[in-house]
C-alpha cells in the first residue's frame, strides 16, 4: 500500500500541540491593522485553536505531522 502524501499548505498553517489538539494563527494580520484597536492587535498576537468541525479534515492532510 502507497504512503499518503502529506498536504504542504496545511502543515505550514497548523500545529498539533501535545495533547493532539490543532493550533493555528489568528487571521486578519496581514495589512489594514492601523486602524485597529490595541485590544484587537493583541487578541491577534495570540494562536488559537481549530475548531472541531476542521479537526478531521486537517488529520487526513497532515497523516505524519
Amino acid at each position: 500500500m502507497p504512503k499518503i502524501k502529506t498536504h504542504k499548505a496545511t502543515v505550514k498553517r497548523f500545529k498539533r500541540t501535545a495533547t493532539n489538539k490543532l493550533t493555528q494563527r489568528k487571521s486578519g494580520q496581514d495589512h489594514f491593522n492601523a486602524r485597529e484597536t490595541g485590544n484587537t492587535t493583541r487578541q491577534k498576537r495570540l494562536d488559537i485553536t481549530t475548531h472541531k468541525t476542521l479537526t478531521k479534515t486537517i488529520k487526513a492532510l497532515t497523516p505524519y505531522n
